[in-house]
């Protein structure tokens, strides 16, 4: 493992750096700058257009589809540099390029990637992730979602939920259950389905945050044609896989704009007792304590970059940096509150840096479901790391119709 830059990663950080700060500050989101969703999402859409006249929009894919073929650690290293500024890098935009391309490259067809790739590089198509329902969320494998072959086509009903910003999507990743007769992990296939379609009706959900980035989104007859098909009939599980691997592999990595050195300085800006919150001994260790835990992530995470780099997949052990990240970034926000004392509780007016990071603290609860809850991905990593033995699984082999 080796955590310092090659002479041609350290020369492709330079070139990232000096085109970032001519470019990013363009579409940066002030502190203290309040955009709607739709405003968000237009920035986003401006940002990553701009990304691709500037040949980082899609580093790993080919230069025939709008990619800059480029190596693994490029699009690491563009990711640490952009991650240096605030930039509107949401959902609308992240889960086309780490979910949807990842995918639709792997298991789909060339007409497909030639038909998503391009626009989705240039901002042009926004996508959201149907995955998780109401009665299967950390159990994937448990949805109800029909799609029942009729010619050319596919008719799916059944709900989704937790659809992040699908209210703003073009397209979505979806994944429905085509064959009861066979296990649950057997019987999934999986479609690209354009939003528009008729019959498919997106509903907000309101957040304790105030926010509706989450949606219920229903699906009554809608027809989706064969061709929207990633994969085989049944390779459901398979292509979900490879969608949350990448979703797992790329949590954290907090820029600038958070992370430990943004704490240590809103310590040192915070009064107390005739000083800072900083000058406590009591917060220090609390700072040390957190900067090292930050500090075992990257390590952990430039290993698996370096597992990457050398073409080994890194598997379960991506669980690992999920779960270290949203564990540690809920309890880094709460750190930060902790240290504000009552004004963590209620900041006074005009104090956007406070309520910044009261959203952080709320939204990383979130996080921790989002991609994988806690408890699933300790259970990954006790089985398929650390070899420990499985629990008890009534429905395994157990066709889907007879649970």
């Amino acid at each position: 493992m080796d955590f310092n830059d090659t002479p041609q990663e350290a020369a492709f950080r330079a070139e990232a750096r000096t085109w970032l700060a001519a470019n990013a500050p363009e579409f940066i989101i002030k502190a203290g700058e309040t955009l709607t969703d739709a405003e968000e999402v237009a920035r986003g859409r401006a940002w990553q257009r701009r990304l691709a006249e500037g040949g980082f929009a899609g580093i790993l894919l080919p230069k025939s589809l709008g990619g800059r073929g480029g190596a693994t650690m490029e699009a690491v290293v563009f990711g640490e540099e952009e991650g240096n500024y605030h930039l509107p890098k949401g959902p609308y935009i992240g889960i086309g390029l780490g979910m949807a391309l990842p995918v639709i490259n792997k298991h789909g067809t060339p007409e497909q990637i030639g038909k998503f790739a391009a626009p989705t590089l240039k901002g042009e198509v926004t996508w959201c992730q149907l995955f998780s329902e109401p009665a299967a969320g950390s159990d994937l494998a448990g949805i109800r979602t029909r799609a029942v072959k009729d010619g050319d086509d596919w008719v799916v009903n059944g709900q989704k939920v937790w659809s992040s910003w699908a209210h703003h999507a073009d397209w979505g990743i979806l994944i429905v259950r085509t064959d009861t007769s066979v296990p649950k992990h057997k019987g999934m296939s999986f479609f690209v389905v354009d939003m528009k379609t008729p019959g498919i009706d997106v509903r907000p959900i309101r957040q304790i945050s105030g926010m509706s980035d989450f949606n219920e989104t229903f699906f009554t007859d809608v027809r989706i044609p064969d061709s929207n098909r990633i994969g085989g009939v049944g390779d459901g599980w398979a292509c979900a896989m490879t969608v949350l691997m990448g979703e797992r592999l790329n949590q954290g990595g907090e820029g600038k704009h958070g992370g430990i050195a943004a704490l240590i300085a809103y310590a040192a800006d915070t009064p107390r007792d005739g000083g800072t919150a900083l000058d406590s001994g009591s917060v220090r260790v609390s700072l040390a304590a957190a900067y090292a835990e930050e500090q075992a992530e990257r390590y952990f995470q430039a290993r698996l970059r370096t597992m990457v780099s050398r073409g080994e997949n890194p598997g379960a052990l991506a669980s690992i940096v999920k779960l270290a990240y949203t564990t540690r970034y809920q309890k880094t926000a709460g750190l930060s509150l902790e240290v504000r004392g009552l004004a963590g509780l209620a900041p006074p007016e005009g104090d956007t840096e406070t309520r910044r990071i009261q959203y952080d603290y709320i939204w990383a609860t979130a996080l921790r479901v989002a991609g994988g809850a806690d408890e699933v991905l300790r259970n990954q990593i006790s089985e398929r790391i650390l070899g420990m033995p499985g629990e008890i699984r009534t429905d395994k082999n157990v066709p889907f119709d007879q649970l």
